[in-house]
């Protein structure tokens, strides 16, 4: 047996999230199902990052175990021409037999875009979340300040989701305008359910000037997910970067 990784690109839109689901569509159900189909074998891939229904990725990883002869690095050639349009390997290799994306240190960055426009662009629809409400990206950004560093995320967690620990490290939390377009960019040792999309939600709050910028520091102590802004669309939100260390 060798163990396999997959770098996996995908456009989440009509997708229950990554993890199997019955009776759903997910992106896990369908890396298991070409992939026995190729391999000739029962395969169960162990995915890096759940990520929700309709959240994208350009660089998710997932592992799985083969008695195939096949090499590694061929295996994403051969996946591809199974795999639907809205999902491509971009990467497959041969890793050590204990290697497991999510017992090990690592960094990821998710991007979250909003189009902050007048009217709605029928292009950027399932990739950017639309809203005409003024929002003013230096007010974002001040407040994006105050997550960098280690601090118990409670108040960024859905309600009902079972972790060991909130407390989690970003690295960074950047907040850009390009023309109408705003980029929320989070960098960190890993993320609690829904919390890139609620930290989205609670920065377009202080876009809007319902709070001050400074106002994030007492979400954090609050330590209550009601303390904190709305649970951003999922359509905005893109895994980006996926960095062992």
């Amino acid at each position: 047996m060798k163990r396999i990784m997959l770098t996996v690109a995908y456009d989440g839109t009509g997708y229950s999230g990554f993890q199997v689901q019955d009776n759903a569509p997910t992106i896990e159900g369908e890396l298991n199902r070409c992939l026995g189909e190729l391999l000739q074998e029962e395969i169960k891939v162990i995915g890096g990052s759940r990520t929700d229904a309709g959240v994208h990725a350009l660089c998710n990883v997932a592992v799985f175990d083969t008695a195939a002869r096949m090499p590694g690095a061929k295996i994403s050639y051969a996946l591809n021409q199974r795999l639907p349009e809205n999902i491509r390997v971009r990467k497959s290799q041969e890793v050590a037999s204990d290697f497991h994306p999510r017992h090990c240190e690592s960094r990821k960055t998710y991007e979250y875009r909003i189009l902050n426009a007048e009217f709605p662009i029928p292009t950027k629809r399932l990739y950017a979340y639309f809203t005409y409400v003024p929002l003013n990206a230096d007010r974002m950004q001040e407040a994006a300040a105050y997550l960098v560093g280690e601090h118990d995320f409670k108040s960024f967690c859905s309600a009902g989701s079972q972790v060991e620990s909130t407390i989690r490290t970003i690295y960074s939390a950047e907040v850009q305008r390009k023309d109408d377009e705003i980029i929320i960019r989070v960098t960190g040792n890993g993320f609690l359910y829904n919390m890139v999309r609620i930290i989205a939600g609670t920065l377009m709050e202080a876009g809007k000037g319902t709070w001050e910028p400074e106002y994030m520091m007492n979400i954090l102590a609050a330590k209550d997910r009601s303390a904190a802004g709305p649970t951003a669309p999922a359509c905005g939100l893109m895994l980006t970067r996926y960095l062992f260390l």
